[in-house]
């Protein structure tokens, strides 16, 4: 099993946990996601941050940016600004399967992030 926390936000993996074998989790809530949708959602999270940093140079100190992206199951955003954003996540399955919302603000969205790199290999 891994564990990783920070303020603000929860990520854990567990492969013996079936189907739900991926926890992540922000202030106040938490989800279990299979294997599947938390890659997708890693893959679609490293995606969303890419482009976030391939248009910091063209922002300005003041300016602000929002960017979203909708891949398979899950639709995600960041708002913020050069340093630092907001994470926002959706996962929005097929007829009759649960669905999830949930955010991180600054800066526990980064650190969630690098945390969900981490676990590339894993799930």
């Amino acid at each position: 099993m891994i564990h990783l926390e920070g303020e603000g936000w929860r990520l854990a993996w567990d492969g013996a946990r079936q189907p739900f074998a991926v926890l992540i989790g922000g202030d106040g809530w938490a989800a279990e996601l299979t294997l599947a949708e938390a890659e997708a959602l890693r893959a679609a999270v490293a995606d969303l941050v890419g482009q976030h940093a391939a248009l910091v140079d063209q922002l300005m100190a003041e300016e602000a940016i929002e960017l979203e992206l909708e891949r398979g199951v899950w639709w995600l955003a960041v708002e913020g600004d050069r340093e630092q954003w907001d994470l926002r996540v959706m996962l929005s399955p097929a007829g009759g399967q649960r669905a999830i919302e949930g955010s991180w603000p600054a800066p526990a969205s980064a650190a969630f992030t690098r945390a969900l790199q981490q676990l590339g290999g894993q799930p």
